[in-house]
């Protein structure tokens, strides 16, 4: 196989690059005050302004003709037909069919995977109206009203992320925690805060052997087991897992189980049962709307022109700098307080997804692959990184995440917070010339000496790219749209980089580890089990502790 630097389109690529380099798009925008109009595109309720970026047309031609080189097409086709595209585990990568309300068939196994999804759908609703109208209630016959989700990684970061996101759109006064952390402080914290008489512990373990989330759980149903007894398990804890038969074995009944199934990876799974927590906020008919925005995205992806493709788009703007221009760093700028949580949603979800550093023939990668995704919500971003953004040696692309309006009262509020996204926009694009510091500075009453040296400092080079994502509102709808634009976005970079998106080896050998490291913490030493790395360290741990 062509290694791809090798490839004319490539080779292309580098030649532009090199041609466009040297060019400020300070000038590229005089000389063409339309831009946006030649640079953005809008799918649904999501316009996407790509006209701050380091392009020209031609640009977005090589691009595309990288990606169809890569057949990027095909793979379109063959992830949502259920090809095996995660080839390492041979899977196919069916999220897409979780949001598809048309239940196109596809047979997994001999199965039609169509109406798996239905019946999982038909028993969460059932489950969550259950909840709602208090007929499910505790051991005590009291209704539930808090709802702790007990999970790591895509268990935790899509429900907790999109119940912050959706608050307002909530049905009911359900109260939710999120426990992840084996930090067993937070578990504490949280437990002082409920009601046991009326809670409901969700455990989501798509293997059901996380260690994370198991001894939280048992922790949890110890504590539960001392105030109310065995039966308490059946009326106030249901599992989310692909590995029922340890669910029932760990205690719970199979009633209390619900599915999410091997083709569907964590990091993507927010569309399944996983999404209880969700539905349980929003209901049931905004958790469909929540799925149709996003199989509005799938539809525009699988059917739209490259060119014109946006999370296409949005990757191979991704690709020019981070192989072209040699980032190594992207960051996530959501001026919405109810987005906070999306960072670490995507942190996991391109990191763990792209962060390979093999081919998919097993061949190693000589060419950087994912970023790393860093962000705070904007208005705060502004008083900490974004000074590294402007004026850091680091070329650092940014996309900034508005909302339009607001359901809030103060809708001042509003009109500053997209401001302040805009001022940032215009400052990472235009920069300031040393130039223009300096006059700024004299007619500030500096003298000539001290304007010259502080001029230095004042200068912001500008040409620093981002992208503005915006929608009107930020409904269920919309925010399924802008999860799945970066779903896809991450699938088009792993097509390009000829890795698979779809496993993540990395997260499993400190797993294998940790049960040696374990027992050396917790027992004496023993010399047939000790880690050459780990032992003096672990022997000043016992020390502080007092050895026990």
């Amino acid at each position: 196989m062509k290694n791809i630097t090798k490839k004319k389109e490539w080779q292309l690529l580098a030649q532009h690059y090199a041609e466009i380099a040297p060019q400020h798009m300070r000038t590229w925008f005089q000389a063409d005050p339309n831009r946006f109009t030649q640079f953005s595109i809008q799918s649904g309720n999501i316009l996407f302004d790509y006209s701050r970026n380091r392009i020209l047309p031609k640009t977005i031609t090589l691009l595309a003709q990288l990606a169809e080189q890569m057949h990027l097409p095909e793979k379109i086709e063959a992830l949502f037909t259920g090809k095996p595209i995660n080839l390492t585990e041979n899977r196919p990568a069916l999220h897409t069919a979780l949001r598809d309300s048309r239940r196109t068939p596809i047979s997994i196994n001999g199965e039609n995977i169509a109406k798996l999804i239905s019946d999982a759908q038909d028993k969460m609703r059932s489950f969550v109206n259950a909840i709602v109208t208090q007929q499910w209630r505790g051991i005590t016959h009291q209704p539930l009203t808090y709802i702790i989700n007990i999970g790591i990684g895509g268990s935790h970061t899509g429900p907790m992320m999109c119940t912050h996101a959706l608050r307002p759109f909530a049905i009911n006064n359900l109260v939710f925690h999120f426990i992840s952390t084996i930090d067993k402080s937070l578990l504490d914290n949280i437990l002082q805060q409920i009601d046991p008489e009326r809670t409901l512990f969700i455990i989501s373990s798509k293997s059901f052997t996380t260690l994370e989330t198991l001894t939280n759980a048992r922790t949890i149903l110890d504590w539960m087991k001392t105030k109310f007894g065995n039966q308490v398990i059946q009326h106030h804890f249901i599992a989310i897992t692909a590995s029922p038969t340890k669910a029932m074995a760990w205690g719970i009944p199979e009633e209390n189980i619900f599915p999410v199934w091997e083709w569907v990876g964590g990091r993507y799974s927010i569309w399944s049962s996983i999404g209880i927590p969700l539905m349980l906020m929003i209901g049931d008919k905004q958790f469909a709307d929540f799925l149709q925005g996003a199989h509005e995205m799938d539809e525009h992806f699988r059917h739209t022109d490259l060119t014109k493709n946006m999370p296409v788009l949005l990757a191979l703007l991704g690709i020019w700098y981070i192989n072209f221009f040699g980032t190594s760093a992207q960051a996530i700028v959501p001026y919405a307080n109810a987005l906070r949580y999306l960072i670490p949603y995507l942190q996991q979800a391109e990191m763990e997804s792209n962060g390979k550093r093999n081919k998919l023939n097993g061949d190693e990668i000589y060419y950087t692959t994912s970023p790393v995704i860093f962000g705070e919500e904007g208005c705060s971003g502004q008083h900490t990184y974004h000074q590294l953004l402007h004026q850091g040696p680091h070329f650092v692309p940014a996309d900034f995440i508005l909302i339009a309006q607001t359901t809030a009262l103060l809708d001042h509020h509003q009109d500053i917070l997209i401001a302040s996204a805009l001022s940032q926009a215009e400052a990472l694009t235009q920069g300031k010339s040393h130039e223009e510091a300096y006059i700024e500075l004299c007619q500030a009453n500096y003298s000539h000496h001290e304007a010259s040296y502080l001029a230095h400092h004042h200068t912001i080079p500008g040409n620093r790219p981002c992208n503005i994502i915006l929608m009107e509102y930020l409904t269920p709808k919309n925010l399924g749209a802008l999860l799945a634009l970066y779903e896809h976005k991450i699938f088009v970079q792993g097509v390009i980089w000829e890795i698979n998106s779809f496993d993540q080896w990395g997260v499993e050998l400190g797993k294998q580890i940790l049960p040696s490291i374990l027992e050396q913490i917790q027992h004496p030493y023993d010399p047939n089990n000790a880690s050459l790395t780990s032992q003096t360290l672990i022997d000043y741990l016992r020390k502080m502790r007092g050895a026990r």
